[in-house]
């Protein structure tokens, strides 16, 4: 039902509020800025180098030669128009629904969920943690991304504890239905894995659902579009129970969002009809029999193991404790973009730093290799697909 969920959404009325828009630190202001708190949340994303390197990011499909096929940048926006609608419909705060789609994605590492895989084994082998984009993009957008303020000065983005939640808490991976948002106030730092937490917000519980939404379909045109479905798509016909009508993004995404519409409510959660659900996880399986899985893919993800790797036992095997910034000198003859790139991004968060223009956290001690070797996973977790590549072509070229 329309604005059903309104009395419960994200404004200063809520039990919450305060929380929601709270700040780790306070966020400088300015006399005229007309904005509200997630307005500025919304802005600083959308002005992030992070957001902007999404549009040479995978999605599914490495490097298509057809304009058309989405990209990670193309997902997000797909996810920020879905979740409107959603919030919208509900009667939810549509700023802070806008801030947590634009951003939810900003940890992806390139080369999309296989590059993650990698980084992870990596993580776990060297540091033994692990690394998920979600909790990458916390850490991102809390400790990496920098924006200059009206001073000149570079300050971390800062944002709200509600975008912060739902960055952390969006994992799309779902097979429940009935989504409700979490009562307790929790830190952060204490999600150990995806999808431990519910959110904290109705409005990130539609971004996360959203997210479900806006891929599953997406895929499936875009697999249709660059032929691997051709064998298949009788099976997806029987599988939707439709025929005479074309199957594609739009047709999948307007029934889903009405069925979810019609079914929501403060008291029920947000939540599918018993047979849209069904549908939803037979399609994910589907896709994941003939598209994720399907054997093209893997002569590149084998590739993107082989770039990846690289590029993280070049930086690592160069660490000399606290002469490394000497040791990277001396290679720069052989790998100068790689090279200049690293260190220029590295002494913005280290202890080596004069800290000129810098208003940011200190990440990184140099005399510690664990925090090198955690760098190097934060330096390439940001690359492009085409960067990491053209890295990798530095390395092995002379």
């Amino acid at each position: 039902m329309k604005d059903s969920f309104k009395l419960v959404s994200a404004n200063p009325n809520n039990i919450k509020w305060n929380n929601i828009i709270s700040r780790v630190s306070p966020l400088y202001t300015r006399k005229n800025d007309v904005r509200s708190e997630f307005e500025r949340d919304f802005n600083r994303i959308l002005h992030s180098n992070a957001y902007r390197r999404l549009k040479h990011k995978t999605q599914v499909f490495f490097s298509p030669q057809n304009d058309h096929i989405c990209t990670r940048i193309e997902h997000v926006n797909l996810v920020e128009s879905i979740s409107y609608t959603l919030a919208h419909y509900f009667g939810l705060n549509e700023e802070l629904t806008r801030a947590i789609a634009l951003s939810h994605d900003l940890g992806h590492a390139p080369f999309g969920h296989k590059g993650e895989k990698v980084l992870n084994e990596i993580c776990k082998r060297d540091l033994n943690t692990s690394f998920w984009h979600e909790k990458n993009g916390l850490y991102f957008v809390d400790n990496i991304e920098l924006l200059e303020d009206y001073e000149g000065y570079k300050q971390n983005l800062n944002l709200t504890y509600g975008v912060r939640d739902g960055i952390i808490s969006h994992c799309g991976e779902i097979n429940e239905n009935s989504i409700f948002p979490r009562k307790d106030f929790i830190d952060l730092s204490d999600y150990e894995y995806p999808n431990q937490f519910a959110p904290y917000t109705w409005e990130a519980c539609v971004v996360k659902i959203a997210d479900k939404i806006s891929y599953i379909g997406r895929d499936i045109e875009d697999a249709i579009t660059l032929g691997l479905l051709d064998e298949h798509l009788e099976e997806l016909y029987s599988l939707i129970g439709v025929r005479n009508v074309t199957i594609n993004n739009t047709v999948i995404i307007n029934n889903l969002i009405y069925d979810l519409c019609n079914n929501s409510s403060p008291d029920n959660g947000l939540c599918f009809s018993n047979p849209s659900l069904e549908l939803m996880n037979k399609i994910k399986d589907f896709n994941y029999k003939y598209i994720y899985f399907n054997d093209i893919l893997k002569p590149s993800d084998n590739y993107f193991s082989v770039v990846i790797n690289q590029i993280y036992d070049t930086l690592k095997n160069l660490y000399c404790g606290t002469n490394t910034i000497s040791m990277l000198n001396n290679y720069k003859k052989f790998y100068p973009t790689l090279i200049n790139g690293f260190i220029n991004w590295f002494i913005n968060f280290s202890n080596i730093s004069d800290r000129y223009k810098l208003k940011n956290k200190i990440l990184f001690d140099i005399s510690n290799p664990e925090d090198y070797y955690f760098s190097i996973i934060c330096y390439i977790s940001g690359m492009t697909d085409k960067f990491a590549i053209d890295i990798y072509n530095e390395i092995i070229g002379f």
